[in-house]
C-alpha cells in the first residue's frame, strides 16, 4: 500500500472518478480533521491525491472549510503541488462563463477564517505573487482556450455579493471572484507547496448583468457541465508538471526558524513527524 502523493486536485466531489486504482486514507492533524477522507491513486504515472474541499456531500460552507487541516494533512502525504479547481463569477467583459482562467493574483476580502498556521514568534511569509507561477504555467500549457492572468477576489460567503459590492470589485480591475480561495492559497505556501486556482467561470456576478444576479443553481450546473473538461486539463497538466525543487514556493524560508511545524511522509494513513517547529 502507498499512501502518499506528489500532487494533489482539491476540488469538487465529481473528481472521485478522476483517479486510477484509488484507496482511502484517514488523516488527523493538530487543526482537526480535514473536509473528508483523502483519495489517493494514479493519474498520468503520478501518485496523486484528491479532496473534495466541501467535505464528502457539501458538509463545509465556504467559511467553514477546515483549510488547515486540509492542507496540513495533504503535506502529511507528501504532497508539494496543489492543483485547485474552483467555481468563480466573472467581474469584467474579458471572461464569460465557460472560460477557465489560471489567475495570478488574489485579493482577500473574507473576515472569519484562520489564515495561518502561525500562532506566535515572528514568521513572515512572503506573499506578493501568491500562485506558483510555474504551476500556473503549466496548467495554461495544458488547453490553448485557458486565460492567463487575473485578479480573483475572495469574499466571505456564504452569500453571494450585493450589486453595489459587486460594481466595486470590477471597478478596480479584478476579473474573478470566488469563495474558497482564501486562506487555502497563503496556507499551501506557508506548507511550503507551489498551488495554483484553476477558476471555472460559472456567470457573470451580480455587478456585470441586470436581473436578479447570480445562483447557486445555474453555478452547480455549469461547473458540472464542465467537469469532464476539467478533469481533461487536470491530466495534461499532472504529465508535464514541473519539478518542484528550488521553486520559491518551497524555499522561501530558508535560514528561518519556523514557529509551527511541516509533516513529513508517512505510512498509510499515519501521522508524519512534524519539522521546522
Amino acid at each position: 500500500m502507498n499512501a502518499t502523493a506528489d500532487v494533489a486536485v482539491i476540488g469538487g466531489t465529481g473528481f472521485y472518478s478522476f483517479l486510477d486504482d484509488p484507496e482511502q486514507v484517514s488523516v488527523e492533524t493538530p487543526y482537526g480533521l480535514p473536509s473528508a477522507t483523502i483519495s489517493v491513486g494514479t493519474v498520468a504515472g503520478r501518485r496523486v491525491a484528491f479532496l473534495p474541499r466541501h467535505g464528502d456531500h457539501h458538509d463545509y460552507p465556504p467559511h467553514a472549510i477546515p483549510y488547515r487541516a486540509n492542507l496540513w494533512a495533504l503535506r502529511s502525504l507528501g504532497v508539494r503541488q496543489v492543483l485547485a479547481p474552483c467555481a468563480v463569477g466573472g467581474l469584467r467583459e474579458e471572461v464569460a462563463p465557460g472560460d477557465i482562467v489560471v489567475p495570478d493574483q488574489l485579493v482577500d476580502r473574507t473576515h472569519r477564517r484562520i489564515p495561518s498556521y502561525v500562532e506566535s514568534g515572528a514568521v513572515h511569509l512572503p506573499y506578493a505573487d501568491p500562485y506558483c507561477e510555474r504551476l500556473g504555467a503549466a496548467v495554461a500549457g495544458a488547453d490553448p482556450e485557458i486565460k492567463a492572468g487575473g485578479t480573483m477576489v475572495v469574499i466571505e460567503g456564504p452569500r453571494f455579493s450585493t450589486r453595489a459590492e459587486s460594481q466595486h470589485y470590477a471597478a478596480q480591475g479584478w476579473s474573478l471572484i470566488n469563495m474558497t480561495g482564501h486562506p487555502e492559497a497563503p496556507l499551501a505556501r506557508e506548507m511550503q507547496q507551489c498551488y495554483t486556482a484553476i477558476a471555472l467561470v460559472t456567470d457573470m456576478d451580480a455587478g456585470v448583468e441586470a436581473g436578479q444576479g447570480v445562483g447557486q443553481e445555474e453555478v452547480f450546473a455549469l461547473f458540472q457541465a464542465n467537469l469532464e473538461r476539467l478533469k481533461g486539463v487536470l491530466t495534461r497538466t499532472i504529465e508535464s508538471l514541473p519539478d518542484p525543487d528550488g521553486c520559491t514556493c518551497s524555499t522561501w524560508a530558508e535560514g528561518m526558524e519556523l514557529s509551527y511545524g511541516i509533516p513529513t511522509p508517512a505510512g498509510a494513513g499515519e501521522q508524519g513527524e512534524e519539522a521546522g517547529a
